[in-house]
């Protein structure tokens, strides 16, 4: 195997020009650039979520302020 040009972010790839569906990097239909069709996974394990909730400071009264507050109707 050669060097890995293009790390897909999902097998199933797009053509962003004729919309063709494929599993290249290259559209086989006119040669175009292929996308990734479906966004990210989310994974509730979230390998990490730790690191990112310590350097956010979760949990303390600074950031729990700053979270935004529910929208009050003035309707009422």
């Amino acid at each position: 195997m050669g060097p890995t040009l293009f790390m897909a972010r999902t097998k199933l790839q797009r053509c962003t020009e004729c919309k063709a569906f494929g599993l290249g990097v290259k559209c086989k239909d006119c040669g175009g650039k292929m996308e990734a069709v479906a966004a990210l996974k989310f994974s509730p394990e979230d390998p990490q979520g730790a690191r990112r909730r310590k350097r956010q400071d979760a949990g303390s009264e600074k950031w729990v302020k700053s979270l935004p507050s529910p929208r009050k109707d003035d309707d009422s």
